[in-house]
């Protein structure tokens, strides 16, 4: 999904089906994308600090408290209709505190509560954030991993060292090139450089360390800024890449990168990722019936 700098026309792009579809949406008009979920956007505007819920598909709008939206970004648990949802934001306060802000549907005010780093955290807005088995996941601007459980209302920094680097991945926009995933209890980062193939890590929570990974086992992953997804029932040539949220050739073919022949299509491109506005796109599951698009 893309948003446009003017007018109120969204476009959708099908990566499986390499076609465009248009949805007007005047009710976004002023708002700035934060996360997708199960076919839902989570929506910031920054003039009234005025936080929402709203499903392109049904044009269902759901309010949320305010929270002034600095330089964090926030994820959720599962769709705002489900009633296990909670939001979660977190931001940094100082090298070893942060502040963590929770929230719900049907909410007045958003809970806030300092915690205290056994690591250094840098929290910022490149942060990337995904819900596992009941707890968010944190991946630092460092790479370092924080993971905060809203049942017990508990925060802390694994003892995971950060991913591996690709190589020359310390250039301009570096902190851009990451993405985060999860899938059926496994979390996976992506980390990328312009002039490099990117590699895939998997977490293994039990040896404490991120894996690089030769295959996705036919998984499909779809990377983006703010909200990266996961697929294991995508069928043929969609099976075991990586789809980026850019689409080239005149809205004609997606930015993928296939792990079978290790290399991007379009070939012999360089991306930078740092050049791509974050607040420009977005991945989220299609509708069931297709004829909710103009």
């Amino acid at each position: 999904m893309f948003f446009p700098k003017f007018g109120d026309l969204y476009e959708f792009y099908d990566p499986s089906q390499r076609k465009t579809y248009w949805l007007e949406l005047p009710e976004l008009r002023t708002s700035r994308i934060c996360y997708a979920k199960d076919g839902w956007l989570l929506l910031y505007k920054p003039r009234t600090h005025r936080v929402f819920f709203f499903c392109p598909y049904t044009r269902e709008l759901i309010k949320l408290p305010r929270l002034e939206l600095t330089y964090q970004i926030v994820a959720f648990s599962a769709a705002p209709t489900c009633p296990s949802c909670v939001l979660f934001t977190v931001k940094h306060v100082s090298p070893t505190v942060v502040a963590v802000s929770t929230c719900s549907p049907g909410a007045t005010e958003w809970n806030t509560v300092n915690y205290q780093n056994r690591l250094p955290f840098v929290s910022s807005v490149w942060n990337k954030l995904v819900f596992c088995k009941g707890l968010f996941y944190c991946l630092s601007l460092t790479g370092w991993l924080g993971v905060y459980s809203p049942e017990k209302n508990t925060w802390s920094v694994h003892t995971v060292p950060p991913p591996k680097c690709p190589e020359n991945f310390f250039v301009k926009n570096w902190w851009k090139g990451k993405f985060m995933a999860e899938h059926n209890g496994d979390i996976f980062a992506i980390y990328t450089c312009s002039a490099v193939n990117p590699v895939i890590y998997k977490l293994d929570q039990a040896n404490k360390a991120w894996v690089e990974m030769e295959t996705l086992g036919g998984m499909t992953l779809f990377a983006n800024f703010l909200s990266s997804h996961a697929r294991i029932d995508l069928l043929g040539s969609l099976r075991n890449n990586v789809y980026f949220s850019k689409v080239r050739f005149y809205g004609k073919r997606c930015v993928s990168y296939s792990l079978d022949k290790g290399r991007y299509f379009p070939r012999k491109q360089c991306y930078d990722w740092g050049e791509q506005d974050p607040f420009e796109s977005i991945w989220i599951e299609p509708p069931e019936d297709i004829s909710t698009f103009l």
